[in-house]
């Protein structure tokens, strides 16, 4: 991803040189991995560069601290701004975003109260699982990792500490010969991918795991049920047994850096034709349509990058206090 490294980042309310921005190694998230985080993505559009759904994913970075009681030096509108001066000191089209906050440097202990600490990073990044993979498809397995249970982590907050789990699971998929892995819940059926939410079709309807199954609820996610929706498509949310993806006629992935990765195969079983299935396509076909213009953006979900964050690009903002 970092080859070369972009030159520059937001970092604690200015654009600084990616190689200046550095913590010390006693900050309080790198040992108890208290941080909250969001992925976004900016695309390249006939109108210029426009970050798809800016507003929503601000809207659960602030959720996900409030969960886990992170203090934000900065308003909403501050970091949707240092979204866009990242992606233009960059200079670039398209981009991925990574706003995080996390707790800083002053003590150690899980009780400290230290200083909050934000940067955004704004890099070039294809779609998570290659480009190959959204037409012909990825190779999954269900990992013998399962998702944490209810009332133990939150997973409707994006948290660092949360991706340990997903880090089990992903690794174990990638030693195994898989590009994937899917997680169980603890009750044994469908929770979600590493890092993607998961989409089965049979029969001509979506179905996808409900939020109580201890998933992320994603906004690439919502997009797809609500793309899908304008389709006559009908999304249903419902608990789900491993076995049903084996009976599914299509498998799919979504997430902010998967896009929407249609699933050939699980565990070594074929799904449906063993590729991209006709409906996956469809959805596919409606999302990157927002970006070339074949889709109308009906729902406001794209941020202009504007002329005025290019001209303040490099001004410093205030400093966290």
């Amino acid at each position: 991803m970092f080859n070369p490294p972009p030159n520059f980042l937001w970092h604690n309310g200015q654009i600084k040189p990616w190689a200046e921005a550095t913590v010390h190694v006693s900050v309080h998230a790198l040992h108890y991995g208290s941080s909250v985080f969001e992925g976004v993505r900016a695309y390249e559009t006939p109108q210029g560069a426009q970050i798809f759904r800016l507003q929503d994913h601000t809207d659960r970075l602030f959720h996900s601290a409030r969960v886990y009681e992170i203090d934000m030096p900065y308003n909403e509108e501050e970091i949707r701004a240092a979204c866009k001066q990242a992606v233009t000191a960059n200079g670039l089209r398209s981009a991925y975003l990574r706003p995080i906050a996390f707790r800083g440097y002053g003590a150690l202990g899980v009780y400290a109260e230290v200083p909050t600490e934000v940067s955004v990073l704004a890099f070039s990044w294809g779609s998570l699982l290659g480009k190959d993979a959204l037409e012909h498809g990825v190779d999954v397995c269900v990992s013998s990792w399962q998702r944490c249970a209810p009332n133990t982590l939150p997973a409707m907050a994006k948290a660092g500490g949360n991706y340990l789990s997903s880090q089990l699971v992903t690794r174990e998929a990638h030693r195994l010969g898989f590009h994937e892995g899917i997680a169980l819940g603890a009750n044994g059926l469908l929770s979600e991918g590493a890092g993607e939410n998961l989409f089965l079709v049979m029969k001509g309807k979506l179905y996808t795991p409900p939020c109580s199954a201890g998933v992320l609820a994603g906004i690439t996610r919502d997009s797809v049920m609500t793309l899908a929706a304008d389709l006559g498509i009908e999304t249903i949310e419902r608990d789900m047994p491993r076995e049903s993806l084996y009976f599914a006629d299509e498998v799919f992935l979504t997430g902010t850096a998967a896009e929407i990765t249609p699933v050939r195969s699980v565990d070594r079983k074929q799904v449906g034709r063993g590729g991209r299935g006709p409906i996956t396509q469809r959805l596919q076909e409606a999302f990157f349509g927002l970006f070339n213009g074949r889709t109308e953006d009906r729902y406001g979900w794209l941020t202009p990058v504007s002329a005025e964050a290019e001209t303040t690009a490099a001004e410093p903002m205030r400093e966290v206090a």
